[in-house]
């Protein structure tokens, strides 16, 4: 028997209390019921400065940079919410991204280790009435323009506050069954597209 896929799962929002957090939780969920290997992560855990390429010629890649790209090439697909500010991918996650195309010196110069060949589902939620979906636009063109098949399916959830109940759950079993469903999605199409 084969082993399972490996997901990694992470939201595009520094805030403790974010939506997006909550809603990526709740996707690893239906991942791991699907059978894949999921690793949820807080990129607040892998603080990074803002790409600067003369800090990298002085100080190479910092050691939290390598860490996340040490879980990038160990997985197969990744799951992420990403929160839409001002019509676009966040700060954060663009920051995370960029980085992580940086070679380290055994690798290719733009040879993309930590993504090309991957999967990726994205979602969003936001208070606003289109839950981040205009985010989502930034984020695939980006992830698919290194190398990401990103699947077709994503879900944006509007009125976050009140999608969510007090324990981060949402209310609405529609959108649970949903979110559940692009989870399966990815964890599929991972393990089809994978040796």
């Amino acid at each position: 028997m084969s082993s399972p896929i490996k997901i990694l799962a992470f939201a595009g929002s520094a805030r403790l209390e974010s939506f997006n957090k909550k809603l990526v939780k709740i996707a690893a969920a239906g991942a791991t019921g699907a059978g894949a290997e999921v690793t949820l992560i807080d990129l607040l855990d892998y603080p990074m400065p803002l790409f600067n390429e003369d800090l990298e010629a002085k100080d190479g890649l910092p050691e939290s940079v390598l860490q996340f790209k040490a879980l990038l090439k160990s997985h197969q697909g990744f799951l992420i919410s990403c929160p839409e500010y001002n019509g676009s991918i966040t700060p954060l996650l663009k920051n995370a991204i960029d980085w992580a195309t940086r070679p380290e010196p055994e690798e290719t110069p733009m040879g993309l280790n930590c993504f090309k060949g991957k999967v990726a589902a994205l979602l969003a939620t936001s208070p606003g009435a289109l839950g981040g979906m205009r985010g989502l636009v930034h984020v695939r063109a980006i992830l698919e323009g290194i190398g990401v098949l990103v699947i077709p399916e994503q879900k944006a959830i509007p009125r976050a506050y009140q999608a969510f109940d007090d324990q981060g759950n949402l209310v609405d079993e529609k959108q649970v069954d949903a979110v559940g469903a692009i989870a399966t999605k990815l964890a599929t199409v991972t393990a089809k597209l994978s040796p």
